[in-house]
């Protein structure tokens, strides 16, 4: 229940409890008064109780080659070991992955209690500054990958037409393009719309693969029109915090420096080889009143 319905019924409740007709049955004020005090108690307390427990997470390889696509690996391993040391599920979407084990692109999806509330302010570009592995002269390079943290959009809250639909099946394709399954299990989905392609190949069924590519278009296609409402209408979060925009960099990993630094609350974080290892509470800790 949002914010704004229990708002309505307090005054609902309120007219109520003015009307004579209602006033002179003290049952009836008493039930009333009961819940217009639990009302009152839920919305102090927040409504992290509703917030999205099952969340997209895309990881998208920036500038950089080769070092962009390790870093956004590395970023998929952080988010992965936070989430199952919480007791969150993990499964992969999709993923395009080259030959040194970087991933060019990888969506997965994250289940868990608190998930969104705490993953969501980690969408936007993040930059990295290292001497990579393969630089033999011990320049720092500079690289960048973008996240984008998008909660689950059910069938029920975001309907699409199957006329605006293309579907293909083909087969699941490993590293470099192998195919390592000869079933076309595989979906590619257009949104002929928006002009939207999202793909699904981790699962061993057709239906299954389906079923996620199209949870994972619904919720993009969701956070599109999200973002353009709040683009019109602007919001004391976007002041505040930024708009959450792919194309925003919000944070850097400074590796020769050990400090991470989130550039929209002005904070440094030490230790990062334990931050890139999952340890992500103080982080998270930070955001928590940002509402």
């Amino acid at each position: 229940m949002s914010v704004e319905t229990l708002k309505k019924e307090l005054l609902e409740i309120e007219a109520k409890l003015m009307d004579p007709a209602i006033t002179s049955d003290y049952k009836k004020v008493a039930e009333l008064s009961k819940r217009y005090a639990d009302i009152q108690r839920m919305m102090e307390q927040g409504e992290d109780d509703n917030s999205p427990r099952e969340i997209i997470v895309e990881i998208r390889a920036g500038a950089g080659g080769d070092e962009a696509a390790l870093f956004a690996a590395n970023l998929f391993g952080m988010y992965k070991k936070y989430a199952l040391a919480h007791g969150w599920e993990v499964s992969t979407i999709d993923y395009n992955q080259n030959s040194i084990g970087g991933y060019k692109h990888i969506a997965f999806e994250i289940r868990g209690k608190d998930s969104y509330k705490l993953m969501r302010y980690e969408s936007g570009v993040h930059r990295v500054q290292r001497v990579p592995d393969t630089e033999k002269s011990g320049r720092v390079h500079t690289s960048t990958a973008t996240i984008a943290v998008l909660p689950v959009v059910k069938e029920t809250e975001f309907v699409i037409k199957p006329e605006e639909l293309e579907i293909e099946f083909t087969r699941a394709g490993g590293p470099g393009g192998q195919n390592v399954n000869k079933v076309e299990t595989a979906v590619r989905i257009l949104h002929k719309p928006s002009g939207l392609v999202v793909f699904s190949r981790e699962e061993r069924s057709q239906g299954r693969n389906r079923e996620k590519g199209m949870e994972l278009l619904r919720s993009k296609l969701a956070s599109m029109k999200k973002e353009e409402e709040e683009q019109k209408l602007g919001s004391d979060r976007r002041a505040q915090i930024g708009t959450g925009d792919r194309s925003e960099k919000i944070r850097t990993y400074n590796f020769p420096q050990d400090r991470i630094t989130d550039h929209r609350i002005k904070k440094n974080w030490s230790n990062i080889e334990s931050i890139m290892d999952g340890n992500l509470d103080d982080i998270f800790e930070s955001f928590k009143n940002l509402g």
